[in-house]
């Protein structure tokens, strides 16, 4: 007796790393993005298997700030320009928590020139900028389950404080 899969695999993160090094290698989508010289401006893309996936231009000096993406994996690619991703080594616990006193050695950082990405598990938690003064980077980003909530932290130190949760409403 054969049985016929009906319901859809979710990508992998090597198939969502494919989709945004093919996404980011389209010149005329990446040039057909709208700059702002103030804020980030992003376009939300189709993302294979279902996932959740964004074009987004970054200004000079632009950055997300510490934040994870709730429990989803994903992937993303710089396109144009470069960005600098600043992690922690170790998953932080994702709940019962407001401030947690960090061990020295877990920061990590990574510079992503064009056509460079990465991908990163359900527990990453990150910040990304363009630390360029003069140029506009852009990235294309796939998230595997599209995006339930961020979480966003706040850094002193090695002091990392839970500031907030976001859920898709309100983006």
């Amino acid at each position: 007796m054969s049985t016929s899969r009906t319901t859809s695999l979710a990508p992998t993160a090597a198939e969502l790393l494919d989709f945004a090094r093919r996404t980011a290698a389209d010149t005329a989508l990446v040039r057909d993005l709208p700059l702002d010289p103030e804020g980030r401006t992003w376009v939300r893309l189709e993302g294979p298997g279902g996932a959740e996936a964004w074009l987004i231009g970054w200004p000079p000096g632009a950055e997300t700030g510490w934040h994870d993406h709730g429990g989803s994996y994903g992937v993303f690619v710089t396109a144009a320009g470069e960005l600098t991703e600043q992690s922690l080594s170790v998953p932080l616990p994702s709940e019962g928590w407001r401030s947690l006193e960090l061990a020295d050695g877990l920061d990590r950082d990574r510079v992503l020139p064009e056509g460079k990405g990465r991908a990163f598990g359900r527990h990453h938690v990150h910040q990304v900028e363009n630390r360029s003064q003069t140029t506009h980077a852009v990235s294309v980003h796939a998230y595997y389950p599209p995006l339930p909530l961020i979480r966003r932290y706040s850094r002193k130190g090695s002091t990392f404080r839970l500031e907030m949760v976001e859920r898709p409403e309100e983006w």
